[in-house]
């Protein structure tokens, strides 16, 4: 699937949302059903060098697609994540979660087929309003 423009990231890619500024997809390698990156479309490496209207926006717009994730994957919270070391573009986690060791990066992630990501990804799409 084309990512919107953003298919240098990670391929294959399982598109949650988009708008001008923003694109949302599921984390490929994720740590609980629902795992959802948000980035910026302006290429930036480190969150906090993105101007201030920017970073306000990209929270706003993580906010939208975190209450479609917990609509579409009940739980406690989202939990949110910025860590920016692996990847060399700014990103936002957002994870469901019970409990604060739900948000342990170090741990097993999940093994899920493509049937099942894309079937992720259509119910938190469907849950999103922008």
């Amino acid at each position: 699937m084309n990512c919107g423009g953003v298919l240098w990231y990670h391929s294959p890619c399982h598109k949650i949302a988009e708008d001008d500024n923003f694109f949302a997809f599921l984390d490929i390698s994720p740590i609980a059903k629902g795992h959802t990156l948000v980035i910026t479309k302006l290429q930036n490496d480190y969150i906090f060098d993105l101007p201030d209207e920017l970073l306000g926006n990209m929270m706003i717009f993580a906010k939208k697609v975190a209450a479609g994730i917990k609509k579409a994957y009940p739980c406690n919270r989202i939990g949110v994540a910025v860590i920016g070391i692996d990847v060399p573009h700014n990103h936002i986690h957002l994870v469901p979660i019970n409990g604060v060791g739900d948000l342990n990066f170090k741990a097993d992630r999940l093994q899920l087929s493509q049937d099942e990501f894309k079937e992720i990804a259509a119910n938190i799409a469907a849950a999103v309003e922008l």
